[in-house]
């Protein structure tokens, strides 16, 4: 099997430092050249839509636009390619959570470039990457969990964002006033995401979308 092209990748992270460090490890040790970078889920979307999609996204899940998980599954689903995460939160049942919602990888920002190195190439490989010591979720919920996040990665774009929305408590009318679309074409939205989540309500999709959330993740730690 030929491996999987990486020479560009859109960083996405809020701190400038980090980036500028990533950005020179990546060229180092992945021969990936072509670096964008962004510093917010937004940024990120509007840098896709500007120019173009690259060969990976990097992607730290704690930005100030984002909620939980819900980036990751906007991003995957709109870029169309392999999305690893980098992020300093390395619990397993993040790792775990990540992995349910789409991640190609799971790096702990504090690894050194031999980590990096491995990563990228189990990514070309078309392998999904862990980190050492990664054990998998282990807990008595986790089938449940991952079921959970299995299903919001089948979300589109749009349908992600009309989500959010929804457990921000918005009504059909708000969310079409917000995303400039009508009324009617948020319902049929609505239907589809229910279905997709095997739920009845928007009461019990804004309750799914909150399993999503690496805060609540974390919280039923311990």
């Amino acid at each position: 099997m030929e491996d999987i092209r990486m020479t560009s990748a859109l960083v996405v992270d809020d701190h400038p430092l980090f980036c500028d460090a990533l950005a020179i490890t990546l060229r180092s040790v992945a021969g990936i050249r072509d670096i964008r970078t962004a510093a917010t889920l937004q940024g990120a979307l509007d840098e896709l839509g500007a120019n173009g999609t690259p060969d990976v996204v990097v992607l730290d899940l704690n930005l100030p636009d984002v909620r939980g998980l819900d980036g990751l599954v906007r991003l995957r689903n709109i870029a169309g390619v392999p999305v690893v995460v980098v992020s300093s939160m390395a619990e397993d049942r993040l790792i775990s959570s990540a992995l349910s919602a789409g991640a190609a990888g799971y790096i702990p920002k504090h690894s050194q470039r031999d980590v990096f190195r491995a990563a990228f190439d189990s990514l070309r490989r078309g392998q999904r990457f862990v980190p050492e010591g990664y054990l998998g979720s282990i807990e008595d919920d986790g089938l449940s969990r991952d079921d959970t996040l299995a299903r919001i990665a089948t979300l589109t774009n749009q349908q992600a964002r009309i989500l959010d929305l929804i457990t921000n408590g918005k009504l059909n009318k708000q969310i079409a006033y917000e995303l400039s679309i009508a009324e009617t074409t948020v319902k049929a939205h609505v239907t589809a995401i229910m279905r997709k989540l095997g739920v009845h309500s928007r009461t019990q999709a804004a309750l799914l979308a909150s399993e999503a959330s690496f805060s609540n993740v974390l919280r039923r730690e311990g």
